[in-house]
């Protein structure tokens, strides 16, 4: 397998004096595999929804409730990758491959620590956990059985997102990619097979999608281990040295607010779903739905979220922080351009979609109108998606944890809740998500205008090492 080009660790050394030289690679150069990468895990998951939807709106809110609580509880790994883009980005840029592998060689351990931390509740408590949506009795156990069974797979999701964040951070976004196509692949197979029990396997229904994700990143973990243990991946294994106090506590302290973000987030997330599951499980399908086929266009703006952070991380490394900024603006730009170009396509044939998914008359009207809305949202979700992407690879991770307070609980919840007491209609509640992101984007818009990220990593950095 060919390596992505860029020197190998072995030649950094002789290398270090050149810091300040700038990165090679552009903005869509590192995006597009990343929105490959992404977006066929959105038409994976929209196939699985219609393997899922054969089975009534109860098993595709059942789906819903458990992927929600599920990566809730993701919400401290997610904080360990933001941590490992900042650090191992900074590092790439300023020629230091040794710190970037170490960075990642401590960013796996903290992760699958706490991988196993997450599993625990997940397993012993499933049905308390999906009863927090205050759904029917079917929906709530068959979301308790996908909770426990996805969990028990925490530490495959951590080797996954831990080593694809770090190799994205290094400008690899190549080898994340091939590997999401086999296990995507084998996902949808294994949904296909789990679900319905053909060819000889159990017929397992909704536990069997969450079984089917858990084998098929199985997959992708052992493959990327092996490459990795290996040395053939462009960030080495850091060795011995790696776990040092100061490490980790630069670790965490570029983290832990990305984690409290992601628990806020999330928490936001359940109470907003808490109150469109009071409209009744069709209307609590149909977001799941939406979700899923909007998803195509996310995935553009997680794409150059990624990217936008990569680079801004590398040139502060490189000690050039006007072109982090540039590149920062345009990768926000050419978001919005392809997230609307996207959303409009998808506009145009949101009933043929929906249709497509699930039967239920009531399900798929609700679905298109929530496809309206989010459609007028995709530019405000570009500008959250990528400058948010770009403060985190700047190490600035406490201000998009401000944003998220401020959007998704003061303005999503807060006027959801309004309309619920105004006894407005389910598709008022989903408007509410508008005012969510348009707090959200001007917030993040005026902190990246005002430069103050260009020196939270150096300040943390002089923190923990003098």
């Amino acid at each position: 397998m060919s390596k992505p080009i860029a020197l190998s660790p072995e030649e950094s050394d002789s290398n270090l004096e050149t810091s300040a030289e700038k990165p090679q690679l552009g903005i869509w150069e590192l995006a597009w595999p990343a929105i490959v990468s992404n977006l066929l895990f959105s038409v994976i998951g929209i196939v699985s929804i219609k393997i899922v939807g054969s089975l009534g709106a109860e098993a595709v809110a059942a789906v819903t409730t458990g992927n929600r609580i599920f990566f809730g509880l993701q919400a401290i790994l997610m904080a360990v990758s933001a941590g490992t883009t900042a650090m191992v980005a900074r590092a790439w840029g300023a020629k230091d491959y040794k710190e970037a592998a170490k960075a990642t060689s401590v960013s796996l351990l903290i992760g699958n620590i706490v991988a196993v931390f997450l599993m625990v509740p997940c397993i012993v408590f499933p049905l308390q956990i999906a009863g927090v949506f205050g759904l029917d009795e079917s929906t709530t156990r068959q979301a308790a059985e996908f909770i426990r069974y996805i969990s028990m797979f925490n530490i495959v999701f951590s080797i996954n997102m831990v080593i694809g964040t770090a190799l994205r951070a290094a400008g690899d976004t190549k080898t994340p990619l091939w590997v999401g196509v086999v296990t995507n692949i084998i996902n949808v197979f294994l949904v296909y097979f789990l679900v319905y029990g053909v060819h000889g396997f159990p017929k397992m229904g909704v536990a069997g999608a969450a079984i089917a994700n858990g084998l098929s990143f199985t997959v992708g973990a052992i493959i990327l281990l092996y490459l990795w243990y290996r040395r053939k991946l462009i960030v080495d294994v850091g060795g011995e040295g790696s776990l040092t106090r100061n490490r980790v506590r630069q670790l965490v302290h570029i983290g832990y607010p990305a984690g409290v973000e992601q628990f806020v987030f999330q928490a936001g997330f359940v109470v907003f779903l808490w109150i469109v599951g009071y409209y009744g499980t069709e209307a609590f399908a149909a977001y799941g739905i939406g979700v899923q086929i909007l998803s195509i266009s996310f995935v553009v703006g997680f794409g150059f979220s990624i990217s936008g952070a990569t680079l801004v991380g590398q040139h502060l490394g490189a000690k050039d922080p006007q072109e982090a900024e540039r590149q920062g603006w345009r990768a926000t730009g050419m978001a919005i351009a392809s997230m609307v170009m996207l959303s409009l396509v998808i506009v145009f044939f949101a009933k043929e979609i929906a249709m497509f998914l699930i039967k239920d008359e009531l399900v798929v009207e609700h679905t298109i109108v929530f496809i309206y809305i989010m459609a007028l949202a995709q530019p405000l979700m570009a500008i959250d998606f990528t400058l948010g992407g770009c403060l985190r690879g700047a190490g600035d991770t406490r201000y998009p944890l401000v944003t998220t307070m401020a959007g998704l609980i003061g303005a999503r919840v807060g006027l959801a809740a309004l309309f619920t007491y105004l006894e407005l209609s389910v598709d008022w509640i989903f408007a509410a998500l508008i005012g969510d992101y348009m707090v959200k984007s001007v917030m993040l818009a005026r902190r990246f205008k005002s430069g103050k990220w260009k020196k939270i990593f150096l300040d943390s950095e002089s923190k923990f090492t003098n």
